[in-house]
């Protein structure tokens, strides 16, 4: 494979300005959380991404995209109660997901969509910041109570209040899924200070934060202010008023508030007095968080630091406890601007976001004992495309997108006879750049394989370009006038098949839709799409169950996240969050000699009245009386009801390419496809049903790293596959946190490899052999002459591998055996610190020898069980110093360890290639595409290259970033600025 590193793509990562889970902390949970819990984030661009935890995988699901001058600046969860139905049995409420940006509205989304559902905005001004009530515990007294005849507040749902730049603080209710006015609790003061930060010390008060030094408490049954808590002027030379930017509630009530003087400061829960403070931060505490205990707190500033806070035991008999700063740590690299936290016994964790656009996971049960984790901040669908014909690279963002031409190696050896004689090209140039007019961001692109056409679309329309190549080499791009259907269709997945005939489209309501392109036959001229749309219907199934305390996320889980066409286009596969599979095949062989090319479904009335209702209920279905394109129509899979569910949502979802030039479909212009058709009264345009003959082996990769292949047209998994179960993947590749984003294919007379990649790795397999089976699991071995070994000489011989795998692995590396059991120990975040880097106490392990020699030298842990060691793998990881090299060995065979068999080829030997590989080399990766075809080697031997991709990277040192907080003692730091700054 032949790679071209790309990072001249402007990708913008956004900040991230809100974090929030959709269930509260509850250590009386036993498990790693919910099914049902789920981070949202929200960015400066107005992007909202829901994370799924995953019990620690963190899989980001889907992203709702903004707009023009938007911005997500508050999150809240809330959660309906749970109803009854008729036969008694509890149904859960319904999680709700509210944000606040730069207006005076507040916003419910919905989340099977993605769109905004409601908003509720007022006679009041600008919001700052929001916060929900706490949910009904079973221990709560009723607080419903009436003022002026008006009952203030259901005890059964929550509230949201919110905080205006006015001063005024204003009730919201959610009641009967509605969002609503409710009251207002003060009135804007007559200074106007805003209310920066708001948050409940229970179900009855509320805590907000001013920009004019002080912090308030009100009582929402009456509206009436209890306290007024000032922190005093300024500091010395500085403004004179302090900023309030966050206050939180422990589980006791303590208030914590965190202000612009980088001071954390404690009340007391009910006489609202000053317990303690301490001064942190050498800049503004921009956020707090608390932990599900209420004995830690976190802070997170300007100055990139995010302080622990813990609660210790007086030193003397009677003596209060006091809060401590206990350490602090700088995981971000810019501005940490929110911080949410959630715990139960077996999960842990603190989540944070700032301007470096990164979300950070943080242990807090185990801080300082496990490492932090940092999310990508790309999106989890590869922005990018690309026309390997022509060496076109197309990326968009926001509501932009630019096209470049990479130089390919075909191109750069004169392969096509253009670039002979020529001066040397540039090895990549801009030749188109296009803005969308309106508001709306792009949701989803594609372009044709011959890259004619590009479409793009928005959550308000669907567009399409003819791309035109000048004489310079630049390409103009010139909108279509695309079917009415097409133009108010809201896409947020669109796909062309691979032949080009055939544009797939999932709307905001996961509806399918599939139009017909029309290629026209004068050079010049641009492809057209039939007027009228073949709409698709998915198998009925039931949402996925989940206990009614945890809460119900309704028909999210069925939203289309992946989409995939066979080789041949006529397979289409689409994939949801539940980890559902809809298939679809196109029936009959396209003959372009019908006129019409789309004829309207048959009239098949009865005489009677209730015949004719029934016939009109069964023409509206597609499966009775499809839409008919050039004797061709879409249909159900015929097995689609016996392919599986996966465990988890698909993340790459890809056939196999096929070889062979006669399973692709072609164009019948004749008619005999139909010489033994007969047309009838009922059928006039008689049309075949013949099945798709191609290749039909899917591979789906899941957001668990489960790895499947099924044979789509048999409805089973394949042979490969059931030969190598994941379980027989590489116990490195297994074990990587970061999920996967795609795949590239490579495909060739004697290789059949597929190339995955997530945001910081890229692995290869190899389909055409098996993988090589875990040492651990061969129960029984065959000796040299074929007989079955003893037991015992099984057992002794495993002793003594393990023991040398044991000695060798702990003695060199000084690392940990088994990732296994820390995987299943750690609380969410990352792994766990090895003994010998914390440099603290006394290690935890010991070197225990036997006899005076030494020779039975074995190390011990302290603090771990005997947990065994996983088996070596048989296949080739490489680092990052031999990458390059290594992908040459990969590419021609070679390297150590190659074993020699017969074979056909050259020499009548052939080196066997690895069944796999994996580098860490290439990131942070934004998508690799396939840029240019394969060309011959430079022996013109007749094993070809490969394909030859772009990886396009994303680094953050590339990201422009606004200037960020140094302290005293960074001079270097400074210095760097400066000179940036100077240029």
């Amino acid at each position: 494979m032949d790679i071209h590193r790309c990072r001249f793509v402007p990708y913008p990562p956004s900040p991230i300005n809100a974090l929030a889970f959709s269930h509260p902390s509850s250590l009386a949970t036993s498990s790693k959380g919910p099914r049902t819990l789920r981070l949202a984030i929200g960015r400066a661009n107005g992007d909202l991404e829901i994370w799924n935890p995953l019990r620690g995988a963190w899989c980001q699901e889907t992203s709702f995209r903004g707009g023009k001058d938007r911005s997500i600046e508050g999150l809240t969860w809330t959660q309906d109660p749970e109803e009854t139905d008729k036969n008694g049995f509890k149904i859960p409420g319904r999680l709700r997901l509210f944000s606040i940006g730069y207006s005076s509205s507040v916003t419910e989304w919905e989340l099977a969509t993605g769109r905004p559902l409601r908003h509720a905005s007022g006679n009041y001004g600008e919001l700052w910041c929001m916060a929900a009530q706490p949910r009904l515990q079973s221990t709560d007294k009723d607080d419903t109570k009436t003022v002026n005849g008006v009952e203030l507040g259901i005890t059964m749902y929550q509230s949201l209040v919110v905080g205006c730049a006015d001063g005024s603080i204003v009730l919201l209710s959610t009641a009967d899924g509605d969002l609503q006015f409710q009251r207002t609790l003060t009135r804007p003061p007559k200074k106007k200070a805003r209310v920066l930060s708001i948050a409940w010390q229970n179900r009855r008060i509320v805590v907000s934060g001013h920009a004019d030094s002080t912090v308030r408490i009100f009582d929402i049954r009456n509206g009436q202010q209890i306290r007024a808590m000032s922190l005093g002027a300024g500091p010395q030379g500085g403004p004179r008023e302090i900023l309030v930017w966050s206050v939180k509630c422990t589980a006791d009530g303590t208030i914590v508030s965190g202000d612009s003087t980088g001071t954390v400061s404690f009340w007391d829960a009910k006489n609202y007095s000053r317990l303690q403070r301490i001064t942190s931060h050498k800049a503004d505490i921009l956020d707090l968080a608390v932990s599900a205990d209420g004995e830690t707190v976190f802070s997170g500033g300007m100055d990139r630091r995010t302080t622990v806070y813990r609660r210790t035991a007086g030193s003397r008999l009677g003596e209060k406890r006091r809060w401590a700063e206990i350490a602090h740590q700088r995981f971000h690299s810019h501005d940490v601007k929110a911080m949410a936290v959630f715990e139960t016994r077996k999960i842990s964790i603190l989540a944070s976001g700032g301007l470096d656009t990164t979300p950070i996971i943080v242990p807090i049960r185990e801080f300082g004992r496990e490492h932090h984790r940092t999310l990508s901040s790309l999106p989890l669908h590869p922005p990018v495309r690309s026309v390997p014909k022509k060496g076109l690279l197309v990326g968009w963002w926001d509501r932009e997108i630019c096209i470049w031409r990479i130089v390919t190696l075909a191109r750069k050896q004169g392969s096509d006879g253009v670039l002979e004689g020529l001066p040397h090209p540039p090895r990549k140039k801009l030749v188109a750049k296009l803005l969308l007019q309106g508001e709306e961001s792009i949701t989803s692109a594609d372009v044709l394989q011959d890259g004619s056409l590009l479409a793009v679309s928005t959550l308000s329309e669907t567009k399409l370009f003819c791309l035109t190549e000048r004489f310079d080499g630049t390409i103009s791009l010139r909108k279509i006038d695309p079917p009415k259907e097409l133009t108010s269709l809201e896409a947020k997945i669109i796909q062309f098949s691979p032949d080009g005939r055939w544009l797939s489209t999932v709307t905001s309501k996961n509806k399918i839709q599939l139009l017909r392109i029309i290629k026209s036959a004068g050079p010049g001229k641009a492809p057209h799409l039939l007027p009228r749309p073949i709409n698709l219907r998915r198998l009925p199934r039931k949402p996925t169950q989940s206990n009614y305390l945890h809460g119900s996320l309704g028909a999210y889980d069925r939203s289309i996240c992946r989409v995939a066409f066979s080789a041949d286009s006529r397979i289409l596969v689409f994939g949801d969050l539940s980890g559902h599979l809809d298939t679809f095949v196109l029936e009959g062989q396209e003959n372009l000699t019908q006129d019409p090319p789309i004829t309207s479904p048959p009239n098949r009335s009865r005489s009677s009245s209730s015949s004719s209702s029934s016939s009109s209920s069964s023409d509206s279905d597609p499966e009775a009386h499809p839409t008919l394109v050039y004797a061709q129509h879409w249909r159900r899979n015929p097995t689609a009801h016996l392919i599986p569910n996966l465990p988890s949502a698909p993340l790459v979802m890809s056939f196999r390419p096929s070889l062979d030039p006669s399973s692709l479909s072609t164009a019948l212009t004749d008619g005999s496809i139909t010489a033994h058709l007969h047309p009838t009264r009922h059928t006039p345009h008689p049309h075949s049903h013949d099945l798709p003959q191609g290749e039909s082996r899917l591979f789906v990769l899941t957001a668990e790293h489960q790895v499947y292949e099924f044979d789509i047209l048999a409805g089973k998994i394949s042979d490969w596959s059931r030969r190598n179960p994941t379980s027989t993947f590489p116990s490195e590749f297994r074990g990587i946190r970061d999920r996967a984003m795609g795949c590239v294919w490579d495909i060739g007379a004697q290789r059949e490899r597929i190339w995955v990649y997530g945001s910081a790795w890229l692995w290869m397999f190899d389909l055409g052999q098996d993988l090589p089976k875990p040492e651990a699991s061969e129960e029984c071995r065959e000796s040299d002459d074929g007989e079955p070994q003893s037991r015992k000489d099984l057992k002794r011989r495993k002793r003594k591998r393990e023991k040398a795998k044991l000695l060798t692995s702990q003695i060199a590396e000084g690392n940990d055996i088994s990732k296994r059991r820390e995987r299943a120990r750690d609380t969410g975040a990352g792994d766990r610190i090895s003994a010998h880097e914390l440099n603290t106490g006394v290690g935890a392990k010991i070197r225990k020898t036997v006899g005076a020699s030494g020779e039975d030298a074995k190390i011990i842990s302290l603090d771990r069980e005997d947990d065994g060691s996983d088996s070596d793998e048989e296949g080739v990881t490489e680092d990052e110093g031999s990458t390059s090299l290594a992908l040459v060995h990969l590419r021609r065979g070679g390297g150590e360890g190659a074993v020699m068999e017969n074979g056909t080829g050259k020499g009548e030997q052939r080196q066997k290639r690895p069944p796999f590989w994996g580098t860490y080399k290439y990131r942070p990766i934004l998508g690799i595409v396939p840029i240019g075809p394969s060309v011959m080697d430079e022996e013109g031997a007749q094993e070809r290259r490969g394909v030859e991709v772009a990886i396009v990277e994303r680094p953050m040192f590339d990201v422009d970033l606004p200037g960020r907080y140094h302290g005293d003692q960074e001079w270097q730091e400074k210095k760097d600025a400066g000179d940036v700054v100077g240029r």
